[in-house]
C-alpha cells in the first residue's frame, strides 16, 4: 500500500471535528482537519449557549467555537479550508477529493460533516435566527420564561419539545399543517392534557415578523385560505434535521432512513478505519456537548486502529 499523506483526516470543523482534532494533535497523530468554511459549524449561528459545562454564565456560540479552535491550535492542529467533493472510504487507503481537484489520502477518516435544521423557508426566518427563531428547545427554552411562543411541527420531536417548553413559557401554540398530530399516542395525550399548549390546525407560518427586540408575531395562513396574526416572542421550528451527507459515499456507508451514518458506541462505521461523530451520526439527541464527546471517542478509536497497523 502506498504511503498516505496523513494518518487521520477529519472532515468537518464543528464541535465534534475540533475535539477530535484536539485529541489527535495532542496525541501526536499526523492529522489534517478539512473544513469548507470557518471552524465552528452550526454553533456559530447560535446566539447564546447556556448549557455547556464550565461556562456558568453562558457563552456566545461564536466565543465557544473560537475557544475550541484556539485549544486545538495550541497543540498544532493542521487545518485546510476547502470544499470536499467526494470520498472513497472502502479501501485500506482512504481518499478525500477536494473541489479544487486536489486529492488527499489517509489511513483513517472521521466524518464530522454535521446536519442542518429543516427550515420552513418563510420571510423573516433567516434574519431572525437566534433572535427569536430557534431549532432547539433544549438549547433555548430558558430564554423564554413567562413568554408566549410557538412550535412548528406535529411529530414526536415537536411535541416532546413543546411539552418541555411549557416548563418555561406561559403559553405554547403548536402550529401544524394537518388536522391531527403525527406524534405517538402517549405524547398526543400529554400535549392535549397540558393547559399551556394550544393548537392551530391546518395552518402554516407564512411570515415571521420582526419587532424591536426580535420576533414580534407570526403571520398564519390556513388551508381554507383564511389568515391570522399570532403574537409571540419566539418560534421553534421542529420539523426535523437534514444530514450534511452530499459529499459522502452513501453506497459505502450504512445509513438510516434520513441519511445519517450508523456507528457503534465507539463511533466506528461498518468500514475499517472510518468513524463518524457529531450531528451526522444516527442518534436521537444532537447537542454540542455530546458532539464533542463523540469527537473524542472517535479519535481514540482511530488511534487504536492505527496501532493495529503498526
Amino acid at each position: 500500500m502506498a504511503q498516505p499523506d496523513y494518518q487521520l483526516i477529519i472532515v468537518g470543523g464543528g464541535p465534534a471535528g475540533l475535539t477530535a482534532g484536539l485529541y489527535a494533535a495532542r496525541g501526536r497523530v499526523q492529522v489534517l482537519l478539512v473544513e469548507k468554511g470557518a471552524t465552528g459549524g452550526q454553533v456559530l449561528l447560535t446566539d447564546w449557549v447556556d448549557n455547556y459545562p464550565a461556562f456558568i454564565d453562558g457563552v456566545s456560540g461564536f466565543e465557544l467555537m473560537d475557544k475550541m479552535t484556539a485549544h486545538a491550535d495550541r497543540f498544532g492542529l493542521e487545518k485546510k479550508f476547502a470544499e470536499v467533493s467526494s470520498l472513497d472510504l472502502a479501501s485500506e487507503l482512504k481518499t478525500i477529493y477536494l473541489e479544487n481537484g486536489e486529492q488527499i489520502t489517509s489511513n483513517t477518516v472521521i466524518l464530522c460533516t454535521g446536519a442542518r435544521p429543516r427550515k420552513i423557508d418563510v420571510p423573516g426566518e433567516e434574519e431572525l435566527q437566534g433572535k427569536g427563531v430557534s431549532y432547539c428547545a433544549t438549547c433555548d427554552a430558558p430564554f423564554y420564561r413567562n413568554q408566549e411562543i410557538a412550535v412548528v411541527g406535529g411529530g414526536n420531536t415537536a411535541i416532546q419539545e413543546a411539552l418541555h417548553l411549557t416548563k418555561f413559557a406561559s403559553k405554547v401554540t403548536v402550529i401544524h399543517r394537518r388536522d391531527e398530530l403525527r406524534a405517538i399516542g402517549i405524547l398526543r395525550e400529554k400535549a392535549f392534557a397540558e393547559e399551556k399548549i394550544e393548537f392551530l390546525w391546518n395552518a402554516q407560518v407564512s411570515e415571521i415578523v420582526e419587532g424591536n427586540n426580535g420576533v414580534e408575531s407570526l403571520n398564519i395562513s390556513y388551508n381554507d385560505g383564511s389568515s391570522s396574526v399570532l403574537p409571540v416572542t419566539g418560534i421553534f421550528v421542529l420539523i426535523g434535521v437534514v444530514a450534511n451527507n452530499e459529499m459522502l459515499p452513501m453506497d459505502q456507508l450504512e445509513t438510516d432512513s434520513g441519511g445519517f451514518v450508523i456507528t457503534d458506541t465507539e463511533m466506528r462505521t461498518k468500514l475499517d478505519g472510518v468513524y463518524a461523530a457529531g450531528d451526522i451520526r444516527s442518534k436521537q439527541f444532537r447537542q454540542i456537548v455530546n458532539a464533542a464527546g463523540e469527537g473524542a471517542n472517535a479519535e481514540l478509536s482511530a488511534e487504536h486502529y492505527l496501532g493495529t497497523l503498526a
